[in-house]
């Protein structure tokens, strides 16, 4: 009679899962070459624009008088640099569009919020919106200088109405153009009308507001020079201004190259200031 003993049953203990391991040291190389090569791209594109400015003028492919080789404006620059004048007057261009830009995002950012947020302030402040965003600030220059004089404080205004508009505007097709499916899973979780906007609007509204912001850097320089060039007594515009008068043409293009510099300077601050206030977004 065969034995009922149960024949003991060996179990073998799951195999443990592998561990992630740390990303291969080879894909380090790999981003190095992908970053040096983006900027060496740029690199190129500047340094074939200042290889054409040299050569045209020196060829005679275009009046030197009117515009002198790089070599020579870049020469002027440098004076201007140890003379002390060209610092000058970039810090009272910076001055007057630190302020007129800082008061415009001020302003700009929480009444865009405002009337994003809630229809009867949008319902109130929509017709002038609509009045005077399709004012160019350069075309009320005169009447900011009849009623502001020629001093500091017209300069400083007239940067902020410029500046104020595209940070306004974006400030509000941010906000109004959150995703609605957000807001609906934010309420269904029981999240009141304050902690709603603090914790889901304004996070999703933020790259629309940089924009704005952005374009609104961009704008302050432009609308600045063209504000020095009337009635100032320093600043970049009105070496421009100056040079040009005086017939200085490498001093003029020293004055335009610095707003340039500036400007991607301005530009590139801004955009990682964006990237600190976006860190909850998924990074590439």
């Amino acid at each position: 009679m065969p034995s009922l003993t149960a024949t003991p049953v060996v179990v073998h203990p799951a195999p443990a899962p592998p561990v992630a391991a740390a990303a291969p040291a080879r894909h380090w190389p790999r981003r190095i070459l992908r970053a040096g090569g983006n900027v060496l791209t740029r690199i190129a594109a500047i340094t074939a624009l200042a290889v054409i400015w040299e050569v045209f003028p020196r060829f005679g492919l275009v009046d030197a008088v009117f515009l002198p080789p790089l070599s020579e404006v870049l020469v002027a620059w440098k004076d201007l640099l140890v003379s002390g004048e060209l610092w000058s007057h970039t810090s009272a261009s910076l001055a007057r569009s630190a302020a007129g830009f800082g008061l415009a995002v001020a302003v700009g950012v929480p009444l865009g919020l405002l009337i994003g947020w809630y229809t009867p302030v949008a319902n109130l402040l929509n017709p002038l919106l609509e009045v005077f965003r399709n004012t160019a600030a350069l075309a009320i220059l005169p009447v900011f200088v009849l009623i502001l004089g020629l001093g500091e404080t017209s300069k400083v205004a007239i940067i902020f109405y410029g500046c104020t508009w595209p940070i306004l505007l974006n400030t509000v097709s941010g906000v109004r153009t959150v995703d609605p499916l957000l807001i609906k899973s934010a309420r269904s979780l029981g999240l009141g009308p304050v902690r709603l906007f603090q914790k889901v609007v304004l996070p999703a509204a933020v790259p629309t507001i940089f924009t704005g912001i952005r374009l609104a850097g961009a704008a302050s320089i432009l609308i600045l020079i063209a504000a020095e060039m009337v009635g100032a007594k320093a600043g970049l515009g009105y070496l421009i201004n100056y040079a040009q008068y005086n017939f200085a043409v490498p001093d003029m293009y020293a004055g335009i190259i610095t707003i340039s510099a500036i400007g991607l300077a301005v530009n590139q601050l801004l955009v990682v200031t964006e990237r600190r206030f976006s860190t909850w977004r998924t990074q590439s």
